[in-house]
């Protein structure tokens, strides 16, 4: 395998969701993705040009193989430890307007990934990637996972890879509590932060606007970067002291699931080839946007379609 841009790490799951607005309980056929924060952070990146790996530990069933077959199908590296034990986690989504609102239920009970330690996975291409990622979402998966995420980070540390991080808490996998008390001990080690303004204050117990919480995380916790997102009203960015605000872009929302990821992804992607956080925040707004439209949690967008977006906006205001 070739050096990657970024090399990502956690678990893919296949997402189950029926079709339209039908109710789980009464759906008799599901369409069926790949679906896992750190893979669409690895696609996304890969989309606006980055060289990108997924690494995980993944049963050797015909589930796995579906997952990891899918992934290299949009043209990212898998390097994942094969194993005979546990099984493919899975989750059902449930689409719906308001008042019921969309549904997600995990099934990610004795998964493969959740027996993953940072000795079974090849340290080497970590070390020799520019970036390494990983979420809250990882730790949160069991006991081992959090020590292994805290060794890998350590690794890409030690070899001089920078590492990013998305806070990413999910309030059906752990308790604020316990997510506050593992990922705080995970932030000596992350350069990028990325987190919602409302995990900071609903975890991290942080007070202020978008901006003041930027400024406060950067400057507490000895981050490079800090990345609040604020959903519909776009991001702030903290790097050197200096906060920098983008708007979200106006978008018809088909499917949202997968909307932070490809923020993500893009802003990474941008920072690789040399953009300064202004700039990276334009673009990953417009990745999110197009994300809005498409099914499925992946960011299937293009690097034009992308310059097509930050093109016309930038008309807008010029006007």
């Amino acid at each position: 395998m070739s050096e990657s841009d970024i090399v990502t790490f956690g678990e893919t799951m296949l997402r189950l969701s029926p079709p339209g607005n039908e109710r789980l309980e009464n759906a008799d056929e599901f369409e069926v993705r790949a679906a896992g924060a750190e893979s669409n952070v690895a696609i996304a990146a890969s989309r606006l040009g980055a060289s990108a790996t997924w690494l995980s530990k993944v049963p050797e069933t015909a589930l796995g193989r579906r997952v990891v077959g899918e992934l290299r199908g949009h043209g990212i590296e898998t390097d994942v430890v094969w194993s005979h034990r546990g099984r493919q986690g899975t989750y059902y989504l449930e689409h719906a307007g308001k008042p019921r609102g969309t549904n997600v239920i995990y099934d990610r009970d004795d998964t493969a990934i959740s027996t993953a330690e940072a000795r079974e996975f090849d340290i080497d291409r970590i070390q020799d990637a520019k970036v390494f990622f990983t979420t809250g979402i990882t730790p949160a998966l069991s006991s081992t996972l959090r020590d292994t995420t805290l060794n890998l980070l350590k690794a890409a540390r030690k070899g001089g890879t920078t590492t990013a991080f998305d806070f990413n808490f999910r309030r059906k996998l752990w308790s604020p509590d316990e997510a506050r008390e593992t990922l705080t001990r995970l932030f000596p080690g992350i350069d990028v932060l990325v987190i919602a303004a409302r995990d900071a204050r609903t975890v991290l117990g942080f007070e202020g606007d978008p901006r003041q919480l930027a400024h406060k995380l950067g400057s507490q916790y000895d981050f490079t970067t800090v990345v609040v997102t604020r959903g519909s009203e776009g991001a702030v960015g903290w790097h050197d002291s200096v906060v920098h605000d983008h708007d979200a872009y106006e978008t018809d929302t088909i499917d949202p699931i997968g909307t932070g990821d490809a923020f993500t992804g893009a802003f990474i992607a941008r920072r690789l080839d040399g953009d300064n956080v202004p700039t990276a925040l334009e673009y990953a707004a417009a990745t999110a946007s197009l994300k809005r439209t498409i099914p499925g949690d992946v960011a299937l967008v293009t690097a034009d379609e992308v310059e097509t977006v930050v093109s016309e906006q930038s008309e807008e205001i010029s006007r």
